[in-house]
């Protein structure tokens, strides 16, 4: 399969990030990458950063990585899209994610409960929002519109209604973040597209194809132009060892200390694929405070299977597996240098 290259602006740290962000998505552009996308979790936004930066591309899509579904209502996901969309030119992607209880309920004050019917029910509404056949009404027990009369504080006065603004597409793409078993089938069910987070093409046959073929079998559409977005690191170096240690410590972050002990969806990809020992105790080692010793805990071969990392006659060779899984896309992050080398290898 043709690989396309997406570049991963990520998260702010603690404040913007410099004039090499831009040079980055004018280079990735330059370089014949197909998109490019920004991510929120309680610092900045997603859509300011896209918004801003898109305007100065023409032809690369703009994506979310991903909008969290606890920040907006659907409804204002929509009005974001259609805006964004209309901005570029028919440009947008609407990513979107549940994030985690950690952050839904401590950040934004909403119940993490029912991801899966919630997700169900939010997308529903965005495509209707986008599509006006009609004034929009929901029945959900998560988004009901208009507002359920009994609740607190609701008049009973709100009514059903259309949006002033026309889409400039009838469907915009939108794509789920996705990491269980159950997630992944239900993204393929709904989505256009599925955003891979730590996603392994040597294990494409036993964990992610059998729950992306439930999905499809469900669909009410072709899914012919499913799009699966993964993320993947990509380090170009001569020793695959000091590659690998770039990458230990925000993967002992994700898979030790990211939510909480009893519940980190990324450690549940790990122990999914096959690492279950060593997931344990990278999470004991980093919870515990000892975050060097559990970056040092991080096998290189599990780096190896998520990531693109060592010499570029490696990388090379390590692609085909990426080019015979599902994947359509990989979203790398990087200076302009870096996009060069990855445009060199996985475009030609």
């Amino acid at each position: 399969m043709s690989l396309k290259l997406g570049l991963n602006t990520g998260y702010w740290a603690s404040g913007p990030p410099s004039r090499a962000a831009l040079d980055a998505v004018k280079a990735a552009e330059r370089l014949g990458f197909d998109s490019i996308w920004t991510s929120e979790a309680y610092g900045c936004d997603v859509l300011t950063p896209l918004a801003w930066w898109g305007s100065q591309t023409e032809n690369v899509r703009l994506g979310t990585a991903i909008m969290q579904m606890s920040a907006r209502r659907p409804t204002a996901a929509a009005m974001a899209a259609m805006t964004l969309d209309h901005l570029s030119g028919g440009r947008f992607i609407l990513g979107l994610g549940v994030s985690g209880p950690q952050v839904a309920e401590g950040w934004y004050g909403e119940p993490f409960g029912k991801p899966l019917a919630r997700t169900r029910e939010y997308v529903s509404i965005v495509r209707d929002v986008v599509a006006r056949h009609a004034p929009v009404v929901s029945d959900g027990v998560h988004y009901p519109l208009p507002a359920t009369e009994g609740r607190e504080g609701v008049t009973g006065l709100g009514k059903p209604l259309k949006s002033t603004l026309h889409a400039l597409r009838e469907r915009i793409p939108t794509c789920l973040a996705a990491e269980g078993p159950k997630n992944i089938a239900l993204t393929a069910e709904i989505a256009d597209g599925w955003l891979a987070l730590y996603y392994s093409p040597y294990h494409d046959a036993d964990l992610y194809r059998p729950y992306l073929e439930q999905g499809f079998a469900r669909r009410d559409r072709p899914h012919d132009d499913f799009e699966v977005h993964a993320s993947v690191p990509f380090v170009v170096h001569d020793d695959v060892e000091e590659a690998a240690d770039t990458l230990r410590p925000m993967l002992a972050l994700y898979f030790g200390g990211m939510g909480a002990r009893s519940m980190n969806f990324h450690h549940q990809v790990m122990v999914r694929m096959g690492y279950g020992d060593e997931a344990r105790r990278i999470q004991e080692l980093y919870l515990d405070g000892k975050k060097d010793e559990a970056a040092a805990a991080v096998p290189t071969k599990l780096i190896e299977e998520l990531a693109l990392i060592g010499p570029v006659d490696k990388i090379r060779y390590d692609l085909e597996a990426w080019r015979e899984s599902r994947v359509t896309s990989l979203l790398i992050a990087g200076k302009p240098e870096m996009l060069r080398q990855a445009a060199e290898l996985v475009l030609g």
